[in-house]
């Protein structure tokens, strides 16, 4: 079970697993803010404490901005799991260069997207010009927070803290 970290500000900071969230509130250095259900959590000191979906912060963190890393597991999250290439609707399971390797394309955001293995096995070292394919969304860097909240599950709990963050990417 995962757990949203806002900064004192509420301002969301990541998921973190549910361990770690109990060890910030048992420390005084998070606060509740939103249960997850009815769970609770008995200590082995007789205490009982309100499972949290949604902790913040006592004091406010500075978090230098950081861009995405490029992984598999982002690239997943950010194309959703799906094959980008227009009117396929099959899993996504392998990484393609836009402009192959080959031909100078770099690997960054904007050059790599899912395909299926179908898609991918047949554009070879090719353009997508050449295929007269497109893709379904120009590739760009996902912002953290999409990445993070569609890694973990989107929750109910979560919902008036993230707004609008994840479906601006």
């Amino acid at each position: 079970m995962s757990v949203l970290l806002l900064n004192a500000s509420f301002e969301p900071l990541r998921v973190i697993p549910f361990r770690r969230a109990l060890t910030l509130m048992v420390g005084g250095r998070a606060e509740l803010i939103a249960r997850d259900g009815e769970r609770v959590v008995r200590t082995a000191g007789g205490d009982v404490l309100e499972a949290p979906a949604v902790l913040r912060l006592s004091r406010m963190v500075h978090i230098p901005w950081r861009a995405v890393p490029l992984t598999r597991q982002t690239l997943r999250a950010r194309d959703k799991g799906r094959c980008q290439v227009s009117g396929c609707d099959r899993k996504g399971d392998s990484v393609d260069h836009i402009v192959p390797k080959s031909r100078g394309g770099g690997h960054e955001w904007s050059n790599v997207a899912l395909m299926c293995r179908t898609h991918n096995s047949r554009k070879s070292d090719r353009l997508l010009s050449e295929l007269n394919w497109t893709l379904k969304a120009e590739p760009q860097a996902p912002t953290g927070m999409m990445v993070l909240v569609d890694q973990a599950g989107r929750r109910v709990e979560w919902e008036p803290f993230l707004g609008e963050q994840e479906d601006a990417a």
